[in-house]
Formats: C-alpha cells, sequence, structure tokens
C-alpha cells in the first residue's frame, strides 16, 4: 500500500493533472522537491499517461458507442490489431463472460456506427455483437479524485 502523503499526490493528479507543483504542495502539505521526485518515480509505472478529457460532440463526433464483441478464434489477434489501430476506437478492453472485447467507439453519426459494425463484422467471423450508445455522460473518470475515497485505499 501507499503512503497517505503519495496518495494525496495522485489524488490531486486525478482532479487536475495540470495542476502546478506548487498548488499541489499548498493543497497536499507536501514540498514540491518531494512530488516532482514522486511524480518522477511513478510515471510510466502507476501513473500510466497524462491525457485530456474532450468533448467529442462539440467536434461533430454525436454518437458514441460501446460495443461488445465475440470473433472467431481463428481471428482473435487479427480483429485485436484492427481495433487497436481503427481511428474511431478510443479504447478496446479484454473482457469475459461470452465476448472477446469491449470497443468504445466515437462516431460522427448512428449510420457510421453501423456502418464499423458492418466492416469490421466482413473482416472477421463475428459470433456475437451488442451495442450500447451512449446518450450521456454522468460520471467519468472520477475515481480517486475526491480525498474521501483516500480511506478506502489506506
Amino acid at each position: 500500500m501507499l503512503p497517505k502523503k503519495d496518495l494525496l499526490i495522485l489524488t490531486e493528479l486525478r482532479t487536475n493533472s495540470r495542476e502546478t507543483l506548487t498548488q499541489i504542495s499548498r493543497h497536499t502539505g507536501v514540498p514540491i522537491s518531494t512530488i516532482f521526485d514522486k511524480i518522477k518515480y511513478y510515471q510510466g509505472n502507476l501513473i500510466l499517461k497524462h491525457t485530456t478529457l474532450i468533448d467529442f460532440s462539440k467536434l461533430g463526433f454525436n454518437a458514441r458507442a460501446d460495443i461488445m464483441v465475440k470473433v472467431d478464434r481463428d481471428v482473435r489477434e487479427k480483429a485485436k490489431e484492427f481495433l487497436t489501430n481503427h481511428q474511431n476506437v478510443n479504447s478496446v478492453f479484454k473482457i469475459s463472460n461470452g465476448f472477446d472485447f469491449l470497443v468504445e467507439g466515437v462516431f460522427k453519426n448512428v449510420k457510421d456506427v453501423e456502418d464499423f459494425i458492418d466492416s469490421f463484422g466482413g473482416k472477421f467471423k463475428l459470433e456475437h455483437v451488442q451495442v450500447y450508445y451512449i446518450i450521456e455522460d454522468i460520471k467519468k473518470e472520477a475515481f480517486m479524485n475526491d480525498l474521501q475515497l483516500l480511506d478506502m485505499v489506506v
């Protein structure tokens, strides 16, 4: 388990990864040099990536979908490669319970989602597909960005 000051630093980064080290130090009471060393130490290990969340609809991508697929075992690796390289795929997860992959896709419209599924199905032996259209984000990327949650981790 991580020390509490490390968890405080991580919580601040989860809330706003663009916050300055000075601001993080003020919020946590941890010296700036320690914060710098901790971030450098955890980079690429515990901290996988610093990123920006985007409202895709403001860029004209109004259809988001979570797509669960099961493919024939013989084409699973090629399907994974196709999905990881497709421009509309935001995230791919290997899952269980009768499916191989959960694909989070971002598209201009619902027709583009359907075209993607048809294209994917035409290239690979799809055994099963379920599509869930995302209507609204209610909570996103919020785990461990609240100091009250630290009690769960400690």
